[in-house]
């Protein structure tokens, strides 16, 4: 319940008193449904019997008649009113909490980070937080209004037909449907999370089955993934006709208990009349009090049978709302980051280091710590005099940039993915950063359009692009995973020449297999298990 708490307070904290409107027009509605019901039932036995009395010429239908046009004009408004108010706080409300997600997203360290860079695990932050629009609409909505309404016809029937009367109806509804809820929510919320798996894991293998086709064929495997795609979606068929099961059952239930009521309510009302403790017409409008209670407890079987994907839902959206800033320094950063500082090797501006070193050496990890995203591991990084994991986020973020192996692009134009660094440069500074890299040469320049994660480049020139990218940032210390890979020793030396030309203050740190680049002057570090150690 505690991550559902979290939940509501960010989906609420965003809609600016739209909940609270919706819970009153949902408690409103039932309120004057209720009791348009329980006149109506009145209104219908006292005038039989003023008939049957021969004193229907005396009888005021006009009040009680113009109480249930109002009643059914209340109802309708209102009706309108709760899926207005409701709907337009739920949305508001999935906007809310989205921004909270990414807010916490953005706080969160860097290995989380690179664990939700998936799009699977992204796609499912977003699943998951379309599924909790059931949260106000499937639960709490319904619950608060059914609640202030059976409080109100609790007070109303214990005034007007006594404490026996207003306890059995109202006892009977709400006993059954706290009841078959301790029952029915655990398998519920069982059935949902495993038919939510079943349906996750029916997805990816149909989408191997898509993309890998020709190599399951070939290799024996096409009949075997094909029966496992099918069993998943046995499995969350099964999962999703038990789930309608227990909502049907939950539905019997719900009209065995307002059967119960009504009848219970027939005979305590009786007794009643005979006592002369209250009129025949009263004793009616228990009865029809009793049926129309029944309106409160209905939205309880889709809210059980809902109860389980929302709930698990919250459990992993609610993590991500947690997340807080990460701890800095009150004292401000320095100008500049330089010199780098590692375990007693110097970077001063305008230098160039290079880390060697057999693959998984450490080498990317240590341009990881030196970005401040990876934890130092006992390592002494400075910059600029004060530890990196000291520097403010922010002033860090400003002056070290950091190209990764695979450098993440996104489809549109060679602008659009350029415009991700700096979103005001100009034409002029994006082609002084593509010419840097030896990249202003493609066709349609800047309005070149790419696909998905720079579809239409090759993986140079991708790599090129994600240069050109840092450089508008004018970093004061760039650090560079393999720049050059996959180019020839002309093209990567005439860029690492436009990148030390483009940034000739800047310090470098650079990551890679091949020799030190021909005309740029660098310190070598080797990276082995044992440590680190200066080289020619």
């Amino acid at each position: 319940m505690s991550d559902l708490r979290i939940v509501w307070r960010a989906m609420t904290g965003g809609v600016r008193g739209g909940m609270g409107l919706a819970m009153a027009a949902s408690a409103l509605v039932l309120v004057a449904g209720w009791s348009l019901l329980a006149l109506s039932g009145w209104f219908i036995a006292a005038t039989a019997l003023a008939g049957l009395a021969a004193t229907g010429a005396w009888f005021d239908i006009f009040r009680p008649a113009a109480a249930v046009r109002g009643l059914a004009i209340l109802r309708t408004a209102t009706r309108y009113a709760e899926r207005w108010l409701g709907h337009d706080a739920t949305l508001r409300g999935i906007v809310a909490l989205r921004g909270g997600v990414l807010s916490g997203l953005a706080a969160a360290d860097w290995p989380r980070l690179t664990r939700l860079r998936r799009g699977t695990a992204l796609n499912r932050v977003g699943a998951d937080c379309d599924a909790l629009d059931g949260l106000p609409l499937r639960l709490v909505l319904p619950g608060t209004g059914a609640g202030a309404a059976l409080a109100f016809a609790f007070a109303l029937l214990w005034a007007l037909l006594g404490w026996q009367l207003a306890l059995w109806i109202c006892g009977t509804h709400l006993g059954v449907a706290l009841a078959l809820a301790l029952w029915a929510a655990p398998q519920a919320r069982r059935l949902s999370v495993a038919g939510a798996q079943a349906a996750r894991a029916h997805a990816a293998a149909a989408l191997e089955l898509i993309n890998s086709r020709d190599e399951l064929a070939v290799a024996g495997l096409l009949p075997g993934r094909r029966e496992l795609a099918l069993a998943h979606d046995a499995r969350a068929r099964a999962c999703a006709r038990a789930l309608d099961g227990i909502e049907r059952d939950l539905g019997a239930m719900q009209e065995l208990a307002r059967a119960a009521s009504a009848a219970g309510a027939l005979g305590l009302g009786a007794q009643a009349v005979a006592a002369g403790s209250i009129g025949p017409a009263l004793a009616a409008m228990g009865f029809f009090a009793a049926l129309a209670l029944a309106e409160l407890t209905a939205p309880l079987r889709r809210g059980i049978a809902e109860y389980g994907r929302i709930a698990d839902a919250a459990l992993r959206v609610a993590p991500m709302l947690r997340e807080g800033p990460p701890s800095v320094p009150a004292r401000p950063a320095p100008p500049s980051p330089l010199p780098l500082r590692i375990d007693g090797h110097a970077l001063h501006p305008g230098g160039m280091l290079v880390l060697k070193g057999p693959s998984g050496a450490g080498k990317s990890t240590l341009l990881g710590q030196v970005a401040g995203v990876v934890p130092p591991a006992g390592r002494r990084i400075t910059l600029g005099g004060i530890a990196v994991r000291d520097w403010p986020e922010p002033a860090l973020r400003e002056q070290v940039a950091l190209v990764l192996q695979r450098p993440a692009l996104i489809a549109g134009s060679l602008r659009d993915n350029l415009a991700l660094a700096v979103p005001d440069a100009g034409e002029a500074a994006m082609m002084a950063a593509l010419r840097a890299v030896r990249l202003d040469h493609l066709r349609d320049g800047l309005d070149l359009v790419l696909g998905p994660g720079g579809e239409g480049l090759s993986g140079g020139e991708r790599r090129r692009l994600a240069l050109a990218r840092a450089l508008l940032r004018r970093p004061a210390l760039l650090l560079l995973d393999e720049p050059t890979e996959g180019l020839d020793e002309p093209t990567a030396d005439a860029v690492m020449a436009g990148l030390r030309a483009a940034l000739p203050q800047a310090g470098i740190v650079m990551a890679t297999h091949r020799r030190a680049t021909s005309g740029c002057k660098a310190a070598v570090l080797d990276i082995s298990q044992e440590g680190i150690t200066a080289g020619g």
